[in-house]
């Protein structure tokens, strides 16, 4: 298996820091990347009955000015400013994605009747000097 990128690597990093977050706030996690043909739901949780369907977006903190920034960093980012919103990377395609796979699941998963669910994001800032993270929660986004 190939070495993941740093991109990959951050990913996993956020995803681990928001699975600690969610159990945190008293989620019980039952799947983390669900993976289908036509996308992927890093964080399936449940709390109070209902199922939360969860995307990460992951950022390490852009320097202070994005003067210095290389032309390929401003390239792999929708905007590059003093404060990047890791939520700026959720693109209309990629919900439309998410909202496929979370009917394939709510289909395979309970055939019987559909749960209580919603779609949330956690946003995690990953700030690699200090080696600190910020999370921020968005629940109930309507897909």
């Amino acid at each position: 298996m190939a070495e993941p990128t740093e991109k990959q690597k951050i990913g996993r990093l956020g995803e681990d820091i928001a699975v600690k977050y969610l159990e945190n706030k008293g989620f019980l996690v039952i799947e983390r990347n669900y993976l289908k043909k036509c996308g992927e739901i890093d964080i399936i949780a449940k709390k109070a009955g209902i199922t939360h369907f969860i995307e990460v977006k992951s950022v390490t903190e852009l320097p202070n000015s994005h003067l210095g920034c290389s032309e390929n960093l401003a390239k792999n980012v929708s905007r590059v400013t003093d404060k990047y919103r890791p939520e700026d990377n959720l693109h209309p395609y990629k919900l439309k994605r998410l909202a496929r796979v979370i009917q394939l699941y709510l289909f395979e998963k309970h055939s019987n009747g559909e749960p209580e669910w919603v779609f949330d994001v956690i946003t995690v800032q990953i700030d690699t000097k200090t080696r600190r993270a910020s999370v921020k929660f968005l629940q109930n986004i309507v897909l």
